[in-house]
């Protein structure tokens, strides 16, 4: 049966982000994740974790300034220095949260800046924040995100994330497939999990369009939940949705699979 792991950032948005932690684990929940846990005490959220008996099952590397629009600083040729010191700080973070695994998000890439910088870039900073983790046991992930919502973001396709995999050689890196980015970028979703189960270390669900509960859209949840049993997926599935009419109501998908 699948484990669904709630997303903090985007899941319990009617209480302040600290008691969304308890929300999650009284609706079901027994794993959490978030976009970026470096506003808060580490000891803090650690204990809010042990308290609710959650598992922190990813979160991300600082990815920049967020609220400027900025979606991660991996691909800037500026930000080098940034990136490396990001990593020191998120795996501090992973280390008191039992977090096993980080997502790194590429970026947007920079307006008139050499297209081949940009990609050297891009792979050393994935190889040096690949080679920092697996010292400490934790998997670094890639992700693909659509242009849609992030235009001009540098990895938008599953092919271009297993690319950069094969390129670097690391056996610490693997793919976070988030359904909803790439059904809008390129379907072919049960063949895709089928084929790179052994390179997909976490999945992402919301439905499309919208990016709503499943059940609300055009993907068929309830048969790719049955296809990860059957291929024998192993990892956490993050609930990284907006609930169109609050989070509790929008449960009625996950009765079935939380306790």
């Amino acid at each position: 049966m699948p484990r669904f792991a709630a997303n903090l950032t985007m899941l319990f948005g009617e209480v302040d982000f600290l008691s969304r932690f308890e929300a999650a684990a009284h609706a079901g929940f027994h794993g959490v994740e978030y976009l970026f846990p470096y506003a808060y005490d580490k000891l803090q959220l650690a204990e809010l974790l042990d308290r609710h008996r959650l598992v922190q099952v990813l979160h991300n590397l600082p990815a920049g300034n967020w609220e400027a629009g900025e979606r991660g600083i991996a691909c800037l040729p500026d930000r080098v220095g940034e990136f490396q010191d990001g990593v020191g700080e998120a795996i501090a973070y992973a280390k008191a949260l039992g977090c096993r695994q980080l997502n790194v998000l590429a970026g947007i890439r920079p307006a008139g800046v050499d297209a081949d910088m940009v990609e050297e870039t891009l792979y050393n900073n994935v190889r040096f924040a690949a080679n920092a983790l697996r010292a400490e046991g934790i998997k670094l992930l890639v992700e693909a995100i659509n242009t849609f919502d992030i235009p001009g973001f540098a990895l938008s396709r599953t092919r271009q994330v297993l690319a950069l995999i094969r390129d670097i050689g690391s056996d610490n890196l693997f793919v976070q497939y988030d359904i909803y980015h790439m059904q809008r970028m390129e379907g072919e979703l049960a063949q895709t999990l089928q084929s790179q189960l052994a390179h997909i270390a976490h999945i992402q669900l919301a439905d499309n369009p919208g990016r709503h509960e499943p059940g609300t859209g055009e993907i068929n949840y309830p048969y790719l939940f049955r296809l990860l049993d059957e291929i024998g997926y192993q990892g956490w599935i993050g609930c990284e949705y907006k609930p169109r009419n609050g989070t509790q109501a929008g449960l009625a998908w996950a009765e079935q699979y939380l306790s």
